[in-house]
């Protein structure tokens, strides 16, 4: 779930006055919004293109203590606080970052995105199943070995109703999975087990074209029952409710207010680690702070999770850091509740939404930072499709702003809402300031095109996703990043049966197309279906695209080889080392 070409880091495989409705205020409140952001400017721009950033070199103030050299340690500043640790439970790109340091699957990723041995050291995979051997230098933090038994007990949790894991559908290639976590089967018919402690063999419920990919997945990583079970229901709530088997363990962990990583000596592949200790003395969401803490020398990064702003690009220009770009995979979007009780469950509502508003305008008047282009699909433009990049296989429909056609729809919603005024529609987003900025730019647009009074829910991070799991929301600025390569980890986001599909949407078209892009091994079957998928959920208004993510960031020039990947943990510091030359 993850998310530039430069020295010491990794291409990722793309290779995001009192009348508020007069036209005098529409246009101060425009012009206010778009020059609020920083004078970026073309000048930068056409660096950014030429690749002239990025070859510049220097870093913080190097009397901080964000890079220390011989103790093989580096400082990072976090913006949230992982919301949740355990694997069978984990849903979102923070707590992915950690897990992804501090535990290991059955393979992983390598520095270059290829699918490596991890605590398998050789495989076989057919269309019916597949036989993992695991190493038997691979063990816990506490000493003991990791064994098959490990993953069945996890992918049994992960599939247990009762667990309500939101990613339990990831499971569902394995046989029984899906009638296990519908509740028809027990959890034993699970189609894995262990045959020996080195052993793990897996039956299919059909052939997957991607298996080996899954298993690099946060939630294929072993849990070991005992240990679970001794936590009484704290698994993953601290660092003693942890057990590690990756090349970091969690050593420190003050809630809300910092982490650290710790170099696994105990790690089977430990001589490849090359850091000792990676400390996130810092968990805030306020990037300026983030900003002057690189500038002070007190982190070796600043804007890897989300990127700088317009202004903050700025100062690093006048201060010749290493500035860095990075596409990040992900898309972003509207979403909408479509549960019985909201009105935004009501389609030409919807439509009206999605012809309000100039995607494009957004990105290049608002946003306006390199690496982000306008939305166009759940699909990003990174996607591999069958012989070519899959939009350039299947073009999403287009569309453009439309007041006329979104005024007709917004009547015709009010007639079947039986309605002549418009509640407010509230606004669910995360607290931090580019978010804020495009949500009042949304806002003022719904305000002004449609009359629409779009109420702003800022919350913290963690309690976004807890009020989107709960739908308390009617629209909800979401994102997604992918959880594996191949278009399934986007085409499979609306499945009724999803639960990553917190808005509820449920189409019967939508679903039978992801059940074929499931179910076959034909690739031409499998990126039709995904066609049918993009079509009708721009048709349906299911969401509304607005933009896909880049990131320009700052490094300390003496960090080297940290990954930066669209497919999995991002940034990876497994590879990454720190060095004066």
């Amino acid at each position: 779930m993850a998310y530039v070409s430069r020295e010491g880091m990794i291409n990722p495989p793309m290779n995001p006055a009192t009348d508020p409705g007069s036209s005098t205020t529409r246009a101060a409140r425009r012009q206010l919004l778009l020059l609020g952001v920083g004078a970026v400017g073309a000048f930068v721009v056409l660096l950014l293109v030429l690749g002239w950033l990025g070859r510049h070199t220097g870093g913080g103030n190097v009397a901080g203590d964000a890079i220390d050299v011989a103790g093989a340690a580096i400082s990072l500043a976090y913006q949230f606080e992982p919301p949740q640790l355990d694997s069978t439970r984990a849903t979102d790109v923070y707590s992915s970052y950690v897990l992804g340091h501090v535990m290991e699957g059955l393979l992983r990723a390598d520095e270059h995105g290829a699918i490596i041995p991890g605590v398998a050291d050789r495989w076989d995979i057919r269309p019916d199943g597949a036989t993992f051997h695991l190493r038997d230098d691979a063990v816990w933090s506490d000493g003991k070995p990791v064994t098959a038994h490990d993953f069945v007990f996890a992918w049994r949790k992960v599939v247990d109703p009762a667990n309500a894991s939101e990613y339990a559908f990831i499971m569902y290639p394995l046989k029984n999975a899906e009638a296990i976590n519908t509740g028809k089967l027990p959890l034993e018919a699970l189609g894995a087990r262990a045959d020996s402690d080195q052993v793990l063999e897996i039956e299919f419920e059909r052939p997957i074209a991607f298996f080996d990919k899954l298993t690099a997945f946060k939630t294929f990583y072993p849990v070991r029952e005992d240990f679970y079970v001794s936590r009484n229901g704290r698994y993953g709530a601290d660092v003693a409710d942890l057990l590690y088997n990756g090349p970091f363990k969690l050593t420190q962990w003050i809630h809300g207010a910092s982490f650290r990583f710790e170099k696994n000596h105990d790690y089977w592949d430990k001589d490849t680690i090359r850091l000792e200790r990676i400390d996130h003395p810092y968990i805030t969401a306020d990037t300026t702070a983030i900003l002057n803490l690189y500038k002070d020398g007190q982190v070796a990064m600043a804007g890897q999770s989300i990127g700088l702003e317009s202004d903050q690009l700025d100062e690093a220009l006048v201060q010749r850091w290493q500035i860095n770009r990075f596409n990040e995979g992900s898309v972003w979007y509207i979403d909408f509740n479509h549960r019985d009780e909201r009105v935004s469950r009501n389609f030409n509502l919807r439509k009206a939404m999605q012809l309000a508003i100039d995607t494009g305008e957004l990105v290049n008047q608002v946003i306006k930072l390199p690496g982000y282009i306008p939305g166009s699909s759940l699909f990003p433009a990174w996607v591999k499709g069958k012989q070519d990049l899959f939009r350039q296989e299947y073009p999403p429909l287009v569309i453009k702003q439309n007041l006329a056609e979104a005024r007709r729809h917004l009547e015709l919603a009010k007639q079947e809402l039986g309605i002549t005024e418009w509640p407010p529609l509230s606004f669910l987003i995360t607290d931090n300031p580019l978010n804020g900025r495009i949500a009042e730019y949304l806002q003022g647009e719904y305000k002004e095109n449609l009359g629409l009074d779009i109420r702003i829910d800022r919350q913290i991070f963690r309690q976004r996703l807890a009020k989107m799991t709960s739908g308390e929301f009617d629209l909800v600025l979401a994102g997604w990043s992918p959880d594996f390569d191949d278009p399934l980890t986007y085409g499979d986001l609306y499945a009724s049966w999803n639960l990553n599909n917190r808005g509820r949407y449920a189409n019967p078209e939508v679903d039978r197309a992801v059940r074929q892009a499931m179910d076959s091994l034909d690739p031409q079957v499998r990126m039709d279906a995904f066609g049918t998928i993009q079509r009708v959920l721009i048709e349906d208004a299911a969401q509304v695209a607005l933009y896909e993510r880049g990131q320009v960031f700052v490094s300390d020039k003496r960090l080297k080889g940290v990954v930066r990947r669209v497919v999995g943990t991002d940034p990876d510091f497994t590879y990454a080392y720190v060095s004066e030359e």
